[in-house]
């Protein structure tokens, strides 16, 4: 797609995983500090088994780093079982690491204790460092074993059954904290899940543009010449006239959007133009991303 040479040299296996490793360790420590600063001294929920684990203290007593391991060891070995050794490796480290950090940061003076700011900051932390987990190609266990399972064996969508799994937990916050508690979970979870797709996504989405253009050549060279991107012609058919005709496909910076469509409005003031945000962009003239 780009024919611009990239000067990063390409990692060889064991430091790819080096990296993931390292990636899925400041994770679990980012998640769980999250959860010590804000969690822990409002006694706040939130979906999985981290919300499980506050319940269960809740009721009991029983510090929710122990209860997580209590919860996760049976559903590790249940994956490994069920899903094969290649689930297990990287979310045995995840499974083992959250707690273990949640039980290192404990002890940590809260940082507000204002409940909606706790809640807030709860979200925004645990999905930054469960977002590092999950670039890292990784996992903290817990309900995710369950949701896979259920979805390979039934076909329902994967985010649907963790969709239910955090209702039925933020519903039994809501029913043994109280309303608000559950509220608060439920303000959690959404942020939790926005910024967790952020993380794995990235915020510096590349944009692509298609473009159905009478003097499509002209444009080509101008892409190729004066952007310096490369492109793909495709080929394809108006629904209306029947007429077959080429659609330009670039991929491009942010940055270089502006300039984009003013070489193209220049060249072709009638040029078909359609901008998409392109996530996940990988090759030649674009950042690696793990």
């Amino acid at each position: 797609m780009n024919h611009r040479r990239s000067s990063r040299s390409p990692r060889g296996p064991l430091a790819e995983a080096a990296s993931e490793y390292l990636i899925i360790v400041a994770g679990c420590a980012f998640g769980a500090l999250s959860f010590d600063l804000f969690m822990r001294p409002t006694g706040m929920a939130s979906g999985g088994v981290v919300g499980i684990s506050v319940l269960i203290r809740r009721l009991t007593g029983l510090e929710p780093a122990i209860a997580q391991w209590a919860l996760n060891l049976p559903l590790l070995i249940l994956g490994v079982v069920t899903l094969g050794k290649s689930f297990g490796i990287k979310t045995a480290v995840g499974s083992f690491l959250f707690p273990f950090f949640i039980l290192a940061f404990k002890g940590l003076p809260a940082v507000t204790g204002d409940p909606l700011l706790s809640a807030v900051f709860a979200g925004v932390g645990l999905g930054l460092g469960l977002g590092l987990v999950f670039r890292g190609r990784g996992s903290v266990g817990g309900l995710t074993v369950t949701a896979r399972l259920v979805s390979d064996r039934t076909g329902i969508a994967m985010g649907t059954v963790m969709a239910a799994q955090d209702g039925a937990v933020i519903l039994a916050a809501a029913l043994v904290m109280g309303a608000e508690a559950g509220l608060y979970a439920l303000v959690v979870v959404f942020i939790m899940g926005r910024v967790i797709d952020l993380v794995r996504v990235g915020l510096g989405s590349s944009k692509m543009a298609l473009v159905v253009s009478d003097r499509h050549g002209e444009i080509s060279a101008a892409v190729l010449g004066e952007l310096d991107r490369g492109l793909t012609r495709l080929y394809g058919e108006g629904g209306y006239t029947g007429t077959q005709r080429p659609v330009l496909m670039v991929v491009l910076d942010p940055s270089e959007v502006v300039r984009f469509k003013s070489v193209a409005r220049r060249i072709d003031p009638d040029a078909f133009v359609v901008m998409v945000d392109a996530h996940e962009v990988l090759g030649l003239g674009f950042r690696s991303r793990l």
